[in-house]
């Protein structure tokens, strides 16, 4: 039996990166101001998509960009939890 669907690592390497950080801007924005739970929802929601994507490309990522996206995630969850209460 041959594959024929690429490897999700494949996949997200070939994804255009510009679309990528304008499409999560344009999210991370909406979130900070959507009113209350809503607004915190949508950033939970890519803090976990960011977290999912963080544990699939932890094998290739050098230490400094591990370090970076862990700060990242951690305000990201850190807002997100502040404008839930």
């Amino acid at each position: 039996m041959q594959r024929t669907q690429r490897s999700l690592p494949v996949r997200l390497a070939r994804a255009n990166p510009t679309t990528i950080f304008l499409v999560t801007l344009v999210l991370v924005l909406v979130g900070l101001f959507a009113p209350g739970v809503v607004g915190g929802a949508l950033l939970l929601a890519l803090a976990a998509a960011g977290v999912a994507l963080l544990l699939t490309t932890w094998p290739v990522q050098s230490p400094a960009t591990r370090v970076i996206r862990l700060v990242m995630l951690t305000l990201l969850v850190t807002v997100a939890l502040a404008k839930l209460l």
